[in-house]
């Protein structure tokens, strides 16, 4: 199996993400020597894109990315040391590296150093990453120091700088052989930022940007568990104006995969919302997408949990390592977001402000309960053409084909009480098995 640990330290190997990609041959040209400028890299990218990666030359933009030699990264890593290799990334290899602190140059540091092997996926990869993270700084979204784009005796070598994200994947933590199993405040607060980093990507960007890889491995922890989103070599710029989505081959993982992108290669930022439902049911159960060395009935996440997802057997599907940390009736409330996500029908989902919105006033809810001072009780309703409240603010939230899902988190003196919405049958796309979604 191939290691998905992104910028970070330790990596288990647990079960098998399924992983499909197109691979298209890219030219390379041979080029000068990359140092110095912004306008290098788009002199890189130029001769790099035989075939467009969907996004247009974001790197125009102002960016503040530190340009790398091969020699600086060499040393940064110890000559590529296989000691200091921390995993595989999305194209190649990825290694931990200290660099020279240029505004306090008597300190160092620690970064992640990926390199792009292989002439076709790896460059383009390469290339959509550069797009992406050089011209965004957001908390939730990993930070991209710089770049290298140089042409050595032996071809040209690509590499990116990240920072270095001490605390690993979500999915080490979620593992049963992590030493250090997330609390379930801990799970809530990366929801929350796993929710922020996709809101800023679909709405807050002058395009929107899809993630079409949103998973566990994909979302890293900082030195203060802050979650990050990491790994933008398959993100797509959205549709157009007026258009609900863009027809493209698939490529991602099946685990996480949306059902309409998989059959038909429908691809929307409501791709990524039923990602973020499969993520949350990870969150709960402390349990993989799939994983052969359960019995047989629960090897598939989303079959299993919907046999127990009402509130007189859902204890069953809550990880047991949170045994006694954690409300039922506050996993109630997040199993209902995760339902609104996972609805079959794509513009039946939530916008990720809107689930954003859902896991803030889940957080927010938990933590009033533990004030001295009971407050109100706060009603939030989530249902066809109605008005949602939440913190102060407003917002419409319409469903198609007459469809009502509502969520109420009722505030009372000890714990949060949601209803479940009702589920429903369905064929799985994936496992080709009836299962349950809302």
């Amino acid at each position: 199996m191939v290691f998905h640990c992104r910028c970070f330290s330790f990596s288990f190997q647990e079960d098998e993400e399924i992983e499909y990609e197109t691979r298209t041959q890219t030219k390379s040209t041979s080029t000068h020597d990359y140092y110095t400028a912004s306008s290098d890299l788009n002199r890189t990218i130029s001769d790099f894109h035989a075939k467009p990666s969907g996004f247009p030359n974001l790197t125009k933009k102002p960016n503040n990315l530190r340009v790398f030699t091969f020699a600086e990264l060499k040393a940064a890593t110890n000559n590529f040391d296989i000691a200091w290799n921390i995993g595989e990334g999305g194209f190649g290899c990825v290694y931990k590296g200290v660099i020279q602190n240029l505004e306090h140059p008597f300190d160092e540091i620690q970064v992640a150093v990926k390199y792009a092997k292989g002439l076709m996926k790896g460059h383009r990869e390469w290339l959509t990453e550069v797009n992406v993270l050089g011209v965004v700084m957001h908390p939730n979204l990993v930070k991209l120091v710089g770049y290298c784009a140089e042409d050595t005796e032996k071809g040209m070598q690509l590499f990116l700088v990240y920072e270095y994200m001490p605390n690993g994947s979500l999915k080490d933590h979620l593992s049963t052989r992590s030493q250090t199993p997330l609390s379930w405040s801990m799970r809530l607060k990366v929801a929350q930022d796993a929710a922020c980093g996709l809101a800023y990507l679909h709405e807050e960007m002058d395009s929107e940007i899809i993630f079409r890889d949103f998973k566990s491995s994909n979302i890293l922890l900082d030195d203060q568990w802050n979650a990050k989103l990491s790994d933008f070599g398959v993100a797509r710029i959205g549709p157009q104006e007026g258009r609900t989505h863009i027809s493209t081959i698939f490529q991602g993982t099946v685990l996480y995969a949306a059902p309409e992108y998989i059959e038909s290669g429908y691809l929307s930022s409501k791709s990524d919302v039923w990602s973020y439902g499969v993520f949350l049911y990870e969150l709960i159960t402390g349990r993989r997408p799939l994983d052969k060395n359960l019995p047989q009935g629960e090897q598939k996440l989303l079959e299993w949990v919907g046999r127990y997802t009402n509130s007189k057997s859902l204890h069953h599907i809550i990880d047991p390592r949170l045994e006694g940390t954690c409300s039922l009736k506050s996993v109630q409330a997040l199993v209902n977001i995760a339902n609104l996500c996972l609805q079959k029908h794509p513009r039946s989902r939530p916008k990720m402000s809107e689930v954003l919105g859902l896991v803030n006033a889940l957080i927010g809810a938990l933590s009033q309960t533990t004030s001295p001072v009971r407050p109100p009780v706060q009603m939030i309703q989530v249902n066809c053409k109605e008005v949602v409240t939440m913190d102060d603010k407003t917002q419409e939230y319409t469903r198609d084909e007459g469809e009502r899902v509502s969520i109420d988190i009722q505030l009372i003196e000890t714990s949060i009480v949601p209803p479940i919405p009702q589920s429903k049958p369905v064929k799985s796309l994936i496992t080709k098995k009836w299962c349950c979604v809302s």
